[in-house]
């Protein structure tokens, strides 16, 4: 292979740039950028299952195009060619139908292989073709169908040629159907063999391997071969004229006698070194926890007029921003293991591809740069959901069946920034051995996943039998559900006597727009002797109360002081503090301070002795606005705040009862 690829380098031509600015930019931003603002390219398909199985399925596609004229004409996009179907029938049938967009593809004539020619209707409303076979086919019989076809000169965000040499796809998520008929979802995956003809000074790639060339005069034909599957959006051409070719080799872990190429296509000017010097530990990296890099060959081709990446299988599509590895290059290197090597089984799934290689960049990240450079991604990635969530949850069922926009499937908040988000609190809630131990689980297990598809279902299921837990309530509040919990905790401090203190802390989430979130949660107590502990819990129910008892003095009280529930608002105010065991020789209710007020306050008062004590708010026409406390407390001083902040301004009164003690303060809001 080695010999072969290097008799392919060809003199190089020197080309314009037109590389868009990227520095500073995520890659999930980037790519997230690219396919939301693509054109859609509709709805051809109005499948209505859930799962992926269907009537038949591919189990390979053979092309022969000739896409020379797409170069000596520049920005020409007409090209003939077959393509070969080869299927096993799942249920008895006698006809097939296939995506073929009408606007984009002329089909010629279809044949069997000994020629049998059968007929067939290509439809302008459903732009499918229904091929009518020439007998009734039983289940596990295989068929072979030829389609011989011409794609028109039009520009229909598939099929790209451009007037400074290249010709390149791009067809997530139902493009391939604009450029060669097929069964165009994302669950039937199909071996690839590809050929193509093109000028002798042009270079082009494909998925899988290389397999030979054949030049005769002034042309070359490239045949791509990959022997593993590909779901017909991640099936690639990219070549131009004067394209640049460096291979970089990376050893196999479980045989460095082996090794595969990675294959960078570039124009001249543009500098891969960054890449390059990255490949190889990028490769390990992602091997050791996800298992051994997939694939034969690998590689990446920019496109100068191209905006981001894609992750076609073996071929990433980007453009000349080979300087970004931490960022775009890790996030589309990423995705050769989640979306190609396991893919979303229906654009329901989506978050399995982009949501994980949005991860993928925050733990090579970790890998180069440590635990906080991680964390700083991960920060930056609740950040941009936070700021940009539109309301509605990472996995919709209705997707699975009706590909909605573009803008909405690769929406960059919720399918790569939480996506992202949600590992890292899957991580945090069952915690480091388990969450790598069940992610290789999962991206090894080639019985059900690797080189196949997966659902959201699957995955869970997946991580639940590793980590010996069931985390579908985890799956289903944070993928299933839209938003995030909104946290009001507090807390109060108890001095107990005898040099025990009690702290009180309720975790209370107060959203309507979502679910409750069940969670860990983690509490750091700082004490007066300059120390402090770290307490986890379960918040399993709402507004739950936990008591935590100490010998020394609590001074302060943090929720989740290394903010690993990435995705929330919360704050903590103070409950109720016992500020002096000194016992009052009288129950009192003090002026509240400041008051006015804008909007919170601070209420004291005195217990005589060991009582339920409650401290409620009322408005001017009586109603109570908020209960402050409940609770039986032991004789001393205490304290308490209030916030108004959902409050109007104007009069309040603050009530104190205690068995037959009562006590009413006014208090002044001013906003």
């Amino acid at each position: 292979m080695k010999k072969l690829l290097s008799l392919l380098i060809i003199p190089m031509l020197s080309i314009a740039l037109y590389a868009q600015d990227y520095s500073g930019m995520k890659g999930a931003d980037i790519c997230s950028q690219k396919k939301s603002q693509m054109i859609s390219t509709g709805n051809f398909l109005k499948d209505s299952p859930n799962t992926p199985r269907h009537s038949y399925d591919v189990l390979k596609y053979t092309l022969k195009l000739d896409i020379y004229n797409c170069f000596k004409t520049a920005g020409s996009k007409a090209f003939s060619g077959y393509v070969e179907i080869n299927f096993r029938v799942d249920s008895v049938l006698n006809s097939i139908e296939l995506n073929a967009v009408y606007t984009s593809l002329v089909i010629d004539s279809v044949r069997l292989l000994n020629g049998t020619v059968l007929t067939f209707l290509h439809s302008n409303s459903t732009n499918k073709v229904t091929v009518n076979l020439n007998r009734t086919y039983n289940v596990g019989e295989i068929v072979t169908v030829k389609i011989y076809y011409m794609h028109n000169n039009v520009s229909d965000n598939a099929f790209y040629s451009s007037a400074s040499g290249f010709v390149y796809t791009d067809c997530e998520p139902e493009g391939a159907r604009k450029w060669f008929p097929c069964w165009d979802k994302p669950s039937d995956k199909a071996l690839t063999d590809i050929t193509i003809k093109v000028p002798s000074n042009v270079k082009i790639g494909s998925n899988g391997r290389l397999n030979d060339t054949l030049r005769i005069a002034d042309t070359i034909w490239y045949h791509w071969v990959s022997n593993d599957p590909v779901s017909t959006y991640l099936v690639v051409l990219t070549g131009r004229t004067g394209y640049n070719l460096d291979i970089v080799w990376w050893h196999k872990l479980s045989n460095p006698a082996d090794s595969i190429p990675i294959m960078l296509y570039y124009s001249t000017g543009e500098n891969i070194t960054p890449t390059k010097n990255a490949m190889v530990d990028m490769t390990n990296f992602f091997s050791q926890l996800f298992g051994e890099h997939p694939f034969e060959k690998n590689g990446f081709a920019s496109v100068s007029s191209y905006g981001g990446g894609m992750e076609n299988q073996t071929l990433t599509t980007i453009s000349p921003s080979w300087s970004a590895v931490t960022s775009l290059i890790s996030h589309e290197y990423g995705h050769q293991w989640f979306g190609d090597m396991i893919t979303c089984a229906t654009w329901a799934d989506l978050w399995l591809n982009e949501g994980f290689a949005t991860y993928l960049e925050a733990l090579y990240f970790e890998h180069i740069s440590g635990y906080t450079a991680y964390k700083s991604n991960i920060n930056g990635d609740a950040s941009g959901y936070l700021s940009g969530n539109p309301g509605w949850p990472i996995y919709n069922p209705d997707w699975a069946i009706n590909t909605p926009p573009n803008g909405t499937l690769f929406n960059g908040p919720i399918t790569y920034y939480k996506g992202s988000c949600v590992l890292h609190m899957l991580r945090y809630t069952i915690g480091d051995s388990l969450f790598f131990a069940a992610f290789k689980s999962y991206a090894t297990d080639t019985a059900n996943f690797r080189l196949k598809n997966a659902l959201t279902d699957d995955f869970t299921a997946k991580f639940s039998s590793v980590a010996g837990q069931d985390l579908t309530w985890f799956i289903d509040q944070w993928v299933k559900q839209p938003n995030h919990p909104t946290y009001q905790n507090t807390y109060g401090i108890v001095n107990l006597g005898g040099g025990n203190w009690r702290v009180n802390f309720k975790a209370f989430q107060s959203q309507t727009n979502t679910v409750f979130h069940k969670m860990p949660i983690v509490v750091k107590v700082s004490f007066s002797t300059g120390t402090d502990t770290l307490i986890r819990v379960l918040n399993d129910v709402n507004n739950q109360m936990y008591q935590f008892n100490f010998n020394r003095q609590p001074t302060t009280v943090v929720f989740d002081p290394n903010n690993d529930i990435v995705l929330k608002t919360a704050t903590l105010s103070v409950g109720i503090n016992n500020v002096s065991n000194e016992i009052p020789v009288k129950y009192a209710l003090y002026q509240n301070y400041p008051n006015p007020f804008n909007p919170f306050t601070k209420i004291k008062f005195n217990i005589e002795k060991k009582s339920l004590i409650k401290v409620k708010i009322f408005d001017i026409t009586g109603k109570i606005v908020a209960e402050l406390v409940n609770q039986e407390l032991v004789p001393g001083r205490y304290e308490t705040d209030w916030n108004a902040s959902s409050e109007a301004s104007g009069v309040y009164f603050c009530k104190i009862e205690s068995g037959n003690f009562s006590s009413t303060m006014k208090m002044l809001l001013l906003k």
